[in-house]
This record gives structure tokens, C-alpha cells and sequence, in this order.
């Protein structure tokens, strides 16, 4: 992929995290170093008549504004708080304005990237940290890497988005003082209009022309916080209603006029070929059109879906085997050999003496495992594309837009710049539509019948079989304590490389060691003398990719339970032995405001417990304690406090929103899922085999958010790590036993 090859390699060596976290600007953070057009305005060679474009994010002509979203929107609001934030700035009122989501372009490369590139974990925020953090901004803004990901779409858009509306209203009301004569500084701005002192107003949209003509106001500033309308304060999102009425078109939803339907029938065994097919019983099912070869499978062209599917179920295939071990049981001893030095991937850290550390003490050992797991969004895996003479135009949800460009046309050759692509509004991701198995194979097909539309829709077996799962992990820790305190705690891991695998199939750099596994790893912000942290990456697993939170979603379970496990074994009270440790005051102030809403008061007595747990993932900390009871079926969750620092909450009500569904998420997941290997092929193939967190156990959540960092940060995915280890220490407190292994329902009940 063009695009993330131009970023230097340096800087994916310095942090390869990059695109699956993200914080913060840098030096872009201020507003006078916003420039929106340094990589071009991407709307200005697709303007009608009497229409401008200020910058790449504001397109106004006689008829309507439209106010373009950066990012894809997943579920986690995109489609909502961007065109809020520029809104905010021009004086619009929602329903003032119609939303569209942006085409590749360097324009809106992403910004929030930046933290995680720099060699220096979030707390560091010195002049050497953040001066390496700039560099990082400007190969992102060199390479024009657009893409959604690692909770980077607040971050990314916080400051810019909200200049760009800021110099949209200024420069309307220069059109409007240029029109009335009257002085800028005597016209203000409401509800979409200028308005003049005798209260004349005028329209956005009937100044578009005259707006054209003027040199837009670059030295606009966004306003204070102090005074918002519409940011910082309790708000519907745009996409609420129209979702709950059915009106919003997914992009499983849209429809083509002579569109005819796809399902395909792929390789089982992950990225291998197809031997041979035998397609004689599906050929004469109803309303099959075509039978076509693709690269490792076979896909089914109909009149409708269904048809489409259940004649590719009928297609006889042999397959090449998998190049990972067929049985799941081989997995594991494949993790278990990896903590050699020739698989090792980085010594992230070391302060102290380890050695003399571990022996100084009363010496804690333990081991960790976590499983494969699918993204299982609900909209499985589709998209319609076009193929004629002149390229391929393509319509799909995904993270990565130039990706799509990238792969579609490298699966029929094309250049990248013959493939149109236009976003659409995902029913879920959680990592998936980072991957692409979907775009590639619909360009295959569509190519075999071209001047068609072809609607593709993978079946939800489908979908999860071909699912790039996360990473599988197992921890080896070691740790001691003298005296009431933690000396010592030597943290050593070995997992597959989620980040590596996706930039590989992408066609980027990938030689270095894989940041995301250095996550919870080397930023724990405990003060322990004699540490260390240490990565090593399996080779010959299945091929894995980044899931909701990535590497902190595996290590966070480890790392925090460890934690705890030393803080028993030093007979310290959980919670407030985290307080007393933690090295950085702004995370020390989220454990004590968590300590403070849960009434924390130490144990609660037989069959009842509480467990807490602290993560800083994509430079939000957020801390969380889950208490449990113990009941003759089994355990029950109760309740769960969350404490988080994001810097500015923009959005109060999607901000509880996307952390209460991070918990469910993390707890989901820790109670009852995994993905197993049996033939070289998952098992697991819905949801009734793979199941979240079901409504009668979820717990009342209890939410509060701090703006103490210096930063503005993101929330989609820092509050998934916490849930699992604070559970696993909840049941301790509880019963006494401690799970070191998910899925906790192979150890325990629950009710």
C-alpha cells in the first residue's frame, strides 16, 4: 500500500503501533499550527457552480452544506461528533446540514497516530518526547496515511475540525460584510445565517458564491470550550434516530439498479488456495447466474443472496492445508517454545537489578494464557463493486480507504488511482474492516463480470471462518516481595504479532519488533524498583490482526492480574496498594476517583467480592472495579465503576456509551469466547458458538471521565483491557481461586 510505504521506515520501527493506537498532535495540538490544506483540498476540483469549499471538511453551494466525516464510522459515532465539531464553529443547528464521508486522500491523514509512533509511553510528556512526537506528525503528514483506528478519531479531529468550521464562519461573514458593507466585526452567526446589526439575515448558502471569490480567513481561531452550544453537552446522536426507525442505509443495505448477488466458498485454512472445485449440483439451483474461480475459493453469482449461499454450499471443493498447525492443542506448544532469544522480539524495559530482585524476596511465579477470538461484528463482511474498461468503482465500509484502493486493484491490475471508493456506514468493526479478504474477492469477481454490480455478502459462517482473529497469548511472569512491598516483577510474553501481520498484508514495512505486544507491558506506571518487560513473537500461528484494543486486550488480563497477585502475596489492600504505587499523579487521581465512586472499603465478605484493575492503552487511563456474588449457580457480575481520563469529554452521552459497551465488550469476551483450530479450521462459526455477554448478566455500569491530561484522548477502546483482569480479581476476593486463563467459563459458572 503506496501510501504506508512512504512513511518511513524508522518511524514504524520507532513505534508500530501506529496505526492500531493513536493519542494525540504534538505540535498540531495548537491552533496556530493547524494548517488544514497541507496536503491539498480534496473538494475544491468537485465544486458546482456558485459553491466553495474552505478546506477539505466544509462544501457549501446554493442548495445545502455538507460536512464531510474523516473517519469511517464503525459505531463508535464518527458520523455524528465530526460534522458536530465543525457545527459547532459555523453557528449550524443539526438537521442544517448533510453529512458525507471523505474519499482517499492525503488530506485526511490522521493525526492522532502520532503518540504511539514516538519511542515514549504517553506519561512522558517532556520537551524530548514531545519533540519526537512532531517528527512522527510530520511523516504522517508526508505519507498521508487515512485511516480509523486505536481510538484516534477524537485526537485526530478535536483541534482541526473545529478550526476548519471556525474559518468557514469568519469567511462567510467577510462575504457577508463584502456584500452588505457592513464590518466583519459588527455581523454575528446563528442557526446557519450571518446576521447583520438592523437584523438582516442572511443565509450560508446564499453567500456560497460570494465566498468563493474572497481568500478564506486562515487565522481563525476555534472558540473556548467556556462557549459551546453544542460540545461538552448531554446531545442526541445524529445517527440514533434514523438507526432506531430503520432509516440509515448500512452498506449492506444499498441497492443498485441491475445489482446481481454474490456469496463466496473460501479456503477454510487461512491464505492457502483452492486444489480443485466441483460446482455440478450448484449450477442448476435456482437463480444462479455464475460460478466463478477466485484466488482461494469459489464464489456464486445470483439473483439474491440467498440463492447465492446455498448454492455455494453445494460446491464440492478440495483444499491446500493449512502452513499453521491444524490442532488447536499445537498452538499452545508452539507459544510455549517461544521464549527463546531467536524469537525474541524486544526488551521493552528494564530498570534495576531483576536477578538480585526476585531472589531478594518471597518469589511469585504465574502463567497466562488468552485464546484466538473473532471481532463478530453484526454486519458481516460485504460490499458492491463495478468493474469497467476505464477501472472499478467500489462501495464498502472500511478503516482504511487507500487500503481499499491499494488491494482491489492489486487483486485485477489496476493502479490505485482506477479504483473509486465510496465509504459506507459499518454495522460494527472492532478491527475487522481493517482487513480486507471482502474487497479483494469482490474486485475478482466484479472483474469477471464486468459492466455488472455485483453485491457481495458473506454468509455469517463465512464470516467467521475467514475472521482474522486476535492475537493468541501466553504470559510468563515472575515477580517478589519483602517487607509489604513488590521489589520485583520480570513480565515476559509470547504471542502471535497483530500489528505485523496486518501491515504485511497491506504491503507495508514490517521490520521490527511489533509495538502493540509491548502494550501494558512497558507502560505500567507502577513504581517497582527491579523491573522488566520483554516480547517474543511466535512464528507458524494463525495469521492474527488487530482487535478492540489489540495487544493491551491480552496483556492488560496478564499484566493486571500479576499485579494483583503480588499485592496479596504482600498482604496490601488491592486498590489502595495501586494508589500508593502509581508513578504518574493524573493516573493516580483515576484510581482514587474509582476508589471514591465504589465506596472502596476493602473485603466484603464471604461469597461477595471486588476486584480492580488499572490500564493505560492509547494513552487513556482508565481504572475499573467489578464487584461479584458468589451464588449456588455460579458467579454474578453486579456492578462495575469506571473511572477515565480523556482530557475534554466532547460528547458526554457517547462517551458513557462507548465505555459502558467497552466493558461489556471486555467482560463478553473474558467470560465466554474463543476461537479453536480443529482441520486447520476455526470452529467456531456463529454466535451461538462464539456468545458475547448476554442481558441478563450485564451489571449496572457506573461511568465518570476526568479531564486532567493535557491531551484530548480517545475512549473506543480503553476500557475493554481493565474488565477482564478486574473481573478474574473480583472472583478472587470472592472464592479464593484465581483464573489465569480465558475463556473464565471453562474454570467457572455464571449467572
Amino acid at each position: 500500500m503506496r501510501h504506508v510505504q512512504n512513511l518511513s521506515r524508522r518511524a514504524f520501527i520507532v513505534g508500530s503501533a501506529a496505526i492500531a493506537g493513536g493519542i494525540a498532535f504534538g505540535s498540531y495540538a495548537c491552533a496556530e499550527h493547524v494548517d488544514l490544506t497541507a496536503n491539498g483540498n480534496p473538494l475544491a476540483a468537485r465544486l458546482g457552480p456558485n459553491s466553495v469549499s474552505f478546506n477539505p471538511w466544509v462544501e457549501i453551494s446554493p442548495e445545502k452544506i455538507t460536512l464531510i466525516a474523516q473517519h469511517a464510522d464503525i459505531g463508535q459515532g464518527v458520523g455524528s461528533v465530526q460534522p458536530i465539531m465543525i457545527a459547532e464553529e459555523m453557528d449550524l443547528d443539526p438537521g442544517q446540514f448533510e453529512i458525507r464521508f471523505a474519499a482517499p486522500h492525503p488530506a485526511y491523514f490522521n493525526t492522532g497516530f502520532a503518540d504511539e509512533l514516538a519511542p515514549f509511553v504517553a506519561a512522558d510528556q517532556s520537551a524530548a518526547a514531545e519533540e519526537a512526537r512532531a517528527a512522527m506528525l510530520e511523516a504522517l503528514r508526508k505519507s498521508g496515511l487515512q485511516m480509523t483506528g486505536g481510538s484516534s478519531t477524537i485526537p485526530d479531529s478535536y483541534e482541526k475540525l473545529r478550526v476548519a468550521g471556525a474559518v468557514a464562519r469568519e469567511t462567510l461573514k467577510a462575504a457577508a460584510a463584502k456584500r452588505s458593507g457592513v464590518a466583519v466585526a459588527d455581523i454575528r452567526t446563528q442557526s446557519g445565517q450571518a446576521i447583520l446589526p438592523d437584523g438582516t439575515k442572511i443565509p450560508y448558502v446564499e453567500l456560497a458564491a460570494e465566498a468563493a471569490t474572497i481568500p478564506p480567513v486562515l487565522d481563525a481561531k476555534p472558540r473556548d470550550p467556556s462557549k459551546w452550544r453544542l460540545l461538552g453537552k448531554p446531545m442526541e446522536r445524529l445517527d440514533i434516530r434514523p438507526k432506531a426507525m430503520g432509516e440509515l442505509k448500512f452498506g449492506i443495505d444499498l441497492k443498485m439498479e441491475g445489482m446481481l448477488f454474490a456469496a463466496v466458498k473460501l479456503n477454510p485454512n487461512k491464505g492457502q488456495p483452492m486444489k480443485s472445485y466441483d460446482a455440478s449440483k450448484a449450477h442448476s439451483m435456482p437463480g444462479v447466474k455464475n460460478i466463478v474461480e477466485i484466488k482461494n475459493g469459489v464464489a456464486v453469482v445470483a439473483t439474491n443472496s440467498w440463492y447465492a449461499m446455498k448454492a455455494a454450499e453445494a460446491i464440492d471443493c478440495k483444499w491446500a492445508p493449512s502452513t499453521y498447525p491444524a490442532e488447536q492443542a499445537d498452538h499452545w506448544k508452539i507459544l510455549e517454545t517461544s521464549f527463546k532469544p531467536k524469537f525474541l522480539g524486544k526488551e521493552w524495559k528494564k530498570t534495576g537489578d531483576i536477578d538480585a530482585g526476585l531472589n531478594g524476596g518471597t518469589q511469585i511465579k504465574a502463567e497466562y494464557r488468552a485464546p484466538y477470538v473473532a471481532h463478530q461484528p453484526l454486519e458481516p463482511l460485504n460490499g458492491i463493486g463495478i468493474v469497467s474498461d476505464a477501472g472499478m468503482e467500489i462501495w464498502v465500509s472500511h478503516q482504511s480507504p487507500q487500503a481499499v484502493q491499494s488491494i482491489a486493484a492489486a487483486a485485477i491490475g489496476l493502479k490505485p488511482e482506477q479504483v473509486t471508493f465510496h465509504n459506507q456506514w459499518a454495522g460494527g468493526s472492532f478491527g475487522h474492516r481493517l482487513e480486507f479478504e471482502n474487497v479483494r474477492v469482490l474486485a475478482e469477481i466484479a472483474d469477471q463480470m464486468r459492466g455488472t454490480p455485483i453485491k457481495l455478502v458473506f454468509s455469517r459462517e463465512e464470516d467467521f471462518v475467514q475472521d482474522i482473529p486476535r492475537q493468541i497469548a501466553l504470559a510468563r511472569y515472575r515477580g517478589s516481595v519483602k517487607k509489604g512491598k513488590i521489589v520485583a516483577a520480570d513480565l515476559q510474553l509470547a504471542s502471535t504479532a497483530p500489528f505485523k501481520g496486518l501491515l504485511e498484508r497491506m504491503g507495508a514495512p514490517t521490520n521490527d519488533p511489533d509495538g502493540q505486544l509491548a502494550a501494558c507491558l512497558w507502560n505500567v506506571c507502577y513504581d517497582i524498583p527491579n523491573f522488566r518487560a520483554t516480547s517474543y513473537e511466535a512464528q507458524g500461528l494463525s495469521p492474527c490482526t488487530t482487535w478492540r484494543s489489540v495487544g493491551a486486550s491480552t496483556a492488560g488480563f496478564f499484566t493486571e492480574s500479576f499485579i494483583d497477585e503480588l499485592i496479596h502475596a504482600a498482604n496490601l489492600d488491592p486498590l489502595k496498594a495501586r494508589i500508593e504505587m502509581c508513578a504518574v499523579p493524573t493516573y493516580r487521581k483515576v484510581l482514587e476517583t474509582v476508589a471514591e465512586m465504589s465506596d472502596w472499603k476493602g473485603p466484603l465478605g464471604k461469597g461477595k467480592g471486588r476486584g480492580v484493575a488499572f490500564v493505560e492503552s492509547f494513552g487513556t487511563p482508565t481504572a475499573e472495579v467489578v464487584e461479584v456474588t458468589m451464588t449456588e449457580r455460579g458467579i454474578r457480575i453486579d456492578k462495575v465503576w469506571v473511572a477515565v481520563d480523556v482530557g475534554k469529554v466532547v460528547d458526554p452521552v457517547n462517551f458513557q456509551s462507548q465505555v459502558q459497551g467497552g466493558v461489556i465488550w471486555g467482560l463478553g469476551h473474558a467470560i465466554n469466547c474463543e476461537l479453536t483450530y480443529a482441520k486447520g479450521a476455526v470452529q467456531q462459526t456463529n454466535y451461538n458458538h462464539h456468545e458475547a455477554m448476554r442481558l441478563y448478566q450485564c451489571p449496572e455500569i457506573e461511568v465518570r471521565g476526568l479531564e486532567n491530561d493535557p491531551k484530548v484522548r480517545g475512549v473506543g477502546e480503553p476500557p475493554v483491557p481493565p474488565a477482564a483482569p478486574a473481573l478474574a480479581n473480583a472472583i478472587f476476593a470472592a472464592t479464593g481461586k484465581r483464573i489465569r486463563e480465558m475463556p473464565f467459563n471453562k474454570f467457572i459458572d455464571f449467572v
